[in-house]
């Protein structure tokens, strides 16, 4: 009977084990939400969770929005904070529990400065402790923080850009201020030119930081003492063949069985017109990809696996990647790209090899803004994009893929225009808005005509048009296009009311 029972719990893992693979296999993103912010841009994006409550914090020039962030990924503004003389981007934003307090902790790119804030129980957020640069702290330009807790204390480590490259570590007192503990300046050893992510791995009772370097083309893994003091490890440079680490930038980590992995992304220099940006501008374009690194016991980076850009994939201008679920045998992961202007799914296996899965062009092109968040069963992610024009933030939802195989999507827009509003004003409205068509090529189709029911149930809407996109991409790019954008920024002023309807037919 025994037999018979093991017998029956195998097939049953087993089964559970292939429903698994299949649902990773089959994954979609669909926009649940999008709001206003009230900054510039949004840069930087990170998600935090205080009793029970679910909040969004979207940083760019000049302050950081906060959003509450529901079980249906409806996101609801609270409150935007100034960033220190009202400068930023607000980069590299983590939230964390240091010894009962939930903190913010914020870099200030341009302010040159680290700031903390405490988080308040509506989500909000009051200032506690604010760090400027010195000759030895190399906080210039600072773009990337990381929490490390180690046995008695926690430590906050940075890393900088451009004229101060190198890393850091400040010890995190318990009302949110920080102590400079040791700073290791960048030279032709180390990658730490340019720190974009980080990521901790636990082994064995000990703790390694790993680094990319931007502009050196490579990471770096580091072992963190219980003081906050550092040491390098080891590090492995950029190629000509195999590896794809020139403008690394994105760095995280899953563990998955007894195997730890460090997934690192790149944007490449060839993607970059600033002139006298780039360091080392001899650089030799082969392509894009994403590595994967195995950490041995040591807690060295060994490279193991590449999954190279091709036309089923949008991999161009890798800037963050998000773990969005793991188990003990595969991860899903989010990757936010800036030339692709989309986030692509992958399915990180057992054995280190990743694959595809699907992806969203999301309309908007990712800096550093997308944050991977779980609400109960359900996963979402929050992207945002450094374009000045956009100002918006939205959230996905990740769910198995529905079938849209021989249809297309509506998009009808009823509205009608205040009553104030003269002919020549509305007829200028609508003549804008059927040239869409001539400037986003998504669209396959657009008619417009006037309401013509009789019925009394038009809710005052006077004029409908019919958009038709062949994908749900489309409908992104559209939403998100600055001429769609331009669009209701000038006809906005004259709407008196709006209904907006999709639908999916063949």
């Amino acid at each position: 009977m025994s037999h018979i029972k093991h017998i029956i719990l195998f097939s049953i893992l087993i089964i559970t084990q292939i429903a698994f693979s299949q649902e990773g296999n089959d994954l979609m993103l669909y926009r649940t939400d999008f709001k206003n912010i009230t900054g510039k841009n949004t840069v930087s994006v990170t998600s935090y969770e205080k009793n029970g409550s679910h909040f969004v914090y979207a940083g760019g020039v000049g302050n950081v929005d906060v959003y509450s962030l529901d079980k249906d990924g409806i996101l609801t503004p609270i409150s935007n904070h100034e960033l220190h003389m009202k400068k930023g981007p607000a980069r590299g934003m983590v939230a964390d529990n240091i010894n009962g307090t939930d903190f913010l902790f914020v870099a200030n790119k341009h302010g040159n400065v680290i700031e903390t804030f405490k988080i308040l129980n509506n989500g909000s957020l009051e200032r506690v402790a604010l760090v400027e640069d010195t000759n030895e702290t190399y906080l210039g330009t600072a773009i990337t923080l990381q929490v490390v807790h180690m046995k008695k204390a926690s430590y906050l480590f940075i890393g900088g850009l451009e004229e101060t490259p190198g890393l850091s570590s400040f010890k995190i007192h318990d009302d949110g201020k920080l102590t400079h503990v040791q700073s290791m300046k960048d030279d032709e050893t180390i990658h730490t030119d340019g720190i974009i992510g980080m990521y901790v791995h636990n082994i064995k009772g000990k703790t390694f930081l790993y680094t990319g370097g931007f502009q050196d083309n490579g990471v770096s893994s580091f072992r963190v003492y219980d003081n906050g003091t550092f040491k390098n490890i080891n590090n492995i440079s950029d190629n000509t063949t195999d590896r794809y680490l020139t403008g690394a930038y994105p760095v995280t980590g899953v563990t998955l069985g007894e195997n730890k992995y460090v997934i690192v992304g790149h944007r490449h220099h060839k993607y970059y017109k600033r002139g006298g940006f780039i360091k080392r501008p001899n650089f030799v374009y082969h392509g894009d990809g994403v590595s994967v690194f195995k950490v041995n016991k040591k807690g060295a980076l060994v490279p193991h696996f590449v999954l190279k850009d091709d036309e089923t994939t949008k991999l161009q201008g890798q800037t963050r990647i998000e773990v969005v679920s793991t188990d003990n045998n595969e991860a899903v992961l989010a990757v936010g790209t800036r030339d692709d202007a989309s986030i692509q799914l992958l399915k990180l296996n057992k054995k280190g090899a990743l694959t595809p899965i699907n992806y969203l062009e999301t309309g908007f092109s990712i800096y550093y803004g997308l944050r991977s968040h779980k609400i109960g069963n359900e996963n979402f992610l929050i992207a945002g994009s450094f374009r000045f024009d956009l100002g918006k933030i939205a959230s996905y939802k990740i769910a198995p893929k529905i079938n849209r195989d021989g249809k297309v999507l509506r998009h009808m827009v009823n509205l009608t225009y205040k009553e104030d509003a003269t002919e020549a004003q509305v007829n200028e409205a609508v003549a804008a808005f059927v040239n869409l068509k001539n400037e986003i090529p998504e669209i396959a189709n657009l008619e417009w005509g006037l309401n013509d029911s009789t019925e009394g149930h038009s809710k005052g809407l006077t004029h409908c048009f019919t958009l038709t996109f062949k994908d749900e991409h489309a409908r992104e790019i559209y939403l998100f296009h600055k001429a769609h954008l331009s669009m209701v920024g000038k006809i906005g002023p004259i709407i008196a009311d709006v209904l907006v309807l999709d639908y999916w037919t063949k």
